[in-house]
């Protein structure tokens, strides 16, 4: 690859009004991460040194997605949208002062793979000026072609209502991704004119203008699903489709069992280890790793990373988790331990060998090893202010229907009867008990409905 520091342009001005949406089109997401994201992973992994993202008024909010991938993101504002040249126009700063390579991407193509940005990079780094990314088209209608003489050089880019009957049977296609030198960059740009039926200022004519100005352009192939772009609903669809499948793939070779693999969601960031097995209908959303040998049973919800943390989720070594179980940022289940039907943890860890087996809610709390949480269990770890910290020593018992109001410590090897409350510390093998004395009344109920049944018979 070439040593030439790389500058990124990515365009992201378009906010996608076939999307229906307030939310900027890339910012939708395809495998729990936005589209421009996927776009600046690969970007960044070709070896990005500077980012110039192109956005649109009022879309500050992309320009904060850019600084997650790439601190230091430079945002630009096309303020008015008159084509592709006049977008990457609008990062003229940013391209005037750097020395090196410069990719113009788009920030709504998510399969968009590191390898061919390299290879674009390649290129330049020879005898082209211009690099452009093009797939060969199962059908080519709609799209640019690519017009090449015969030492492979680009002659033009030709799009579909210019183009003759002969050069729209060309299969080359234009994927948007263009690759320039910069010494010469800023001077084809500014050679580009609006003089077409939409007064718009392409940057495909910059093939033309190099070529008039001695600058030669070449073609970089991709793969026609990796130029895959994204501009209304049923395309953000059928791209998560395709992410799904690609990564249910890869994990069940590396040794993953999916009994129903259509039925199981991954993330862009999910870990799975050896011999797992991951029944129907399991969400894993972003944040989640899950060691060898576990069980995760249908029905259940990982989420490791969302709006408010990016914690994660940890299970380890031999758990098994679910039917219907629910997790959140900052847990982690320990070696062997068992999380069963209903039980919801946030921010809380249970420790090896432990148990919360059937309808619990365990947030901000710390589990040591073999204690065992009994149904209806609840960590009332929120005041309507603050959130506090339940713990609960190893090999402790806390019985089932049982409130554990936080802050509070449960010792080692405690017994917590069923039904109680419990506000103050209990200590290391003690038993604590809450409850109002059973009080037995005979005969009473019997009492009751009579008296009842007279009521009703004198109000009808």
């Amino acid at each position: 690859m070439s040593e030439r520091s790389l500058l990124i342009v990515a365009l992201a001005a378009g906010k996608g009004t076939r999307m229906k949406s307030a939310v900027p089109k890339v910012l939708h997401q395809v495998g729990g991460r936005s589209l421009l994201g996927h776009v600046l992973s690969a970007a960044s992994a070709a070896g990005a040194d500077k980012l110039a993202v192109v956005v649109g008024p009022g879309m500050e909010a992309v320009g904060v997605e850019a600084g997650r991938f790439v601190p230091g993101a430079a945002t630009f504002v096309q303020e008015r949208q008159l084509g592709t040249g006049d977008a990457v126009l609008a990062a003229r700063a940013a391209i005037e002062s750097h020395r090196g390579d410069v990719l113009v991407v788009l920030g709504d193509t998510p399969f968009l793979t590191t390898e061919t940005l390299v290879k674009a990079r390649r290129a330049l780094a020879g005898d082209a000026g211009i690099a452009v990314v093009g797939f060969e088209a199962r059908d080519p209608t709609g799209y640019g072609r690519l017009l090449q003489d015969g030492d492979g050089s680009i002659l033009a880019i030709r799009e579909e209502k210019e183009a003759t009957d002969a050069e729209r049977s060309i299969r080359l296609c234009n994927s948007g991704v263009i690759g320039f030198r910069s010494e010469r960059m800023f001077e084809i740009l500014s050679a580009i004119r609006n003089d077409n039926a939409k007064g718009e200022y392409y940057l495909t004519d910059a093939i033309e203008i190099g070529r008039s100005k001695g600058v030669r352009a070449v073609a970089v192939l991709g793969d026609e699903t990796e130029m895959l772009g994204i501009n209304d609903r049923a395309q953000l669809a059928a791209a998560e489709r395709i992410f799904q499948d690609r990564r249910r793939a890869d994990f069940m070779a590396d040794g993953v069992t999916m009994i129903a693999p259509e039925t199981v969601y991954v993330a862009y960031d999910t870990v799975i280890g050896r011999d797992v097995v991951i029944e129907p209908f399991v969400v894993l959303g972003p944040g989640v790793s899950i060691a060898d040998n576990v069980h995760v049973k249908s029905f259940t919800y990982l989420v490791g990373k969302d709006a408010k943390s990016d914690k994660g989720i940890v299970l380890g070594d031999e758990s098994e988790i679910g039917p219907f179980t629910r997790m959140r940022p900052g847990t982690t289940v320990g070696e062997g331990a068992h999380v069963g039907n209903f039980v919801e943890l946030k921010n809380s860890t249970l420790g090896p060998g432990a148990k919360a087996s059937h309808l619990a809610y365990l947030g901000d709390g710390r589990v040591g090893a073999k204690a065992n949480i009994g149904a209806g269990t609840i960590f009332c770890n929120y005041d309507g202010y603050n959130k506090h910290v339940t713990e609960i020593g190893e090999g402790a018992f806390v019985g089932s229907n049982t409130s554990l109001v936080a802050p509070v410590r449960i010792g080692a090897g405690a017994y917590v009867g069923s039904g109680s409350v419990i506000t103050r510390d209990v200590g290391p093998d003690a038993l604590a008990l809450e409850r109002a004395k059973q009080e037995e009344r005979p005969d009473w109920a019997r009492k009751f409905r009579q008296v009842m049944a007279r009521r009703k018979s004198a109000k009808s």
